[in-house]
């Protein structure tokens, strides 16, 4: 199975839809509903949804993962540790794509980029169990040289070039040489023929730099979009960053 989202274009636009589940979890309750969210993301222009199910169920349950695969119109894209449990999630579900994450109980959220260069043999198993059930596979990794090139070993479609260090250096200069590891590993990977994404903690004020780099297919956002949402509305603030990353800034 090969995804088209287009690697001569501005890149499109997933939604993490996590947070709304972490509401919900909070009072263990029965809302908000994330696939109610996704419906309302969809509608205002989302081009796929993403939903990271943690091995501790900590927001997303299994039962949301199930509903969203039976309701998600655009293109599910679920995100996972390299677990035995959770290849056979995916297996049974049979996501769009399968992004594998690392994952530590003790995080608030996700990190760093996956080690594939410290563990290929394993990361190579799951990649190609997925890609033989026509489920493709993205690895979140740091935009390193060593990790883009064991990622291409992997035989992985796709990498999501984890862009945390970029979102959270506080000088303009720090920020523009993160911004150049980015697009020298983007280039790297395309080189090797691989697909690439970017993802985590993009928000309104700094996306479009990355979204400009040549060839990032698809931008994936959570806590900025759903943060915004709390004040404004889903749909506004989904239509909002659409825009902005379709408009290169």
């Amino acid at each position: 199975m090969l995804l088209s989202f287009g690697s001569d274009r501005l890149p499109t636009l997933g939604v993490n839809i996590d947070h709304i589940a972490t509401l919900r979890q909070a009072r263990r309750t029965v809302e908000p509903d994330p696939v109610a969210a996704a419906v309302l993301a969809e509608l205002a222009g989302a081009d796929g949804i993403t939903v990271h199910l943690r091995e501790d169920r900590r927001h997303m349950q299994d039962r949301d993962v199930r509903l969203l695969r039976q309701t998600v119109r655009s293109h599910l894209n679920l995100e996972m540790a390299a677990t035995d449990e959770m290849v056979g999630i995916a297996l049974d579900l049979k996501p769009d794509y399968v992004t594998l994450v690392p994952e530590r109980r003790e995080e608030v959220t996700t990190e760093g980029g996956l080690d594939i260069a410290g563990q290929l043999d394993r990361i190579k198993s799951v990649v190609n169990t997925l890609q033989n059930a026509e489920i493709p596979v993205s690895l979140f990794i740091d935009a390193a040289p060593d990790q883009i090139e064991a990622s291409a070993q992997t035989r992985a479609q796709f990498i999501e070039l984890h862009t945390g260090p970029y979102a959270e250096a506080k000088l303009a200069q720090d920020q523009l040489l993160e911004l150049d590891i980015l697009a020298q590993g983007t280039a790297q990977a395309l080189a090797l023929d691989l697909r690439v994404n970017a993802g985590h903690g993009l928000t309104y004020w700094n996306a479009a730099p990355v979204a400009r780099i040549p060839g990032m297919e698809e931008l994936n956002i959570g806590h900025s979009i759903i943060s915004r949402a709390v004040l404004v509305g889903l749909e506004r603030a989904v239509r909002e960053m659409k825009a902005l990353i379709q408009s290169g800034g």
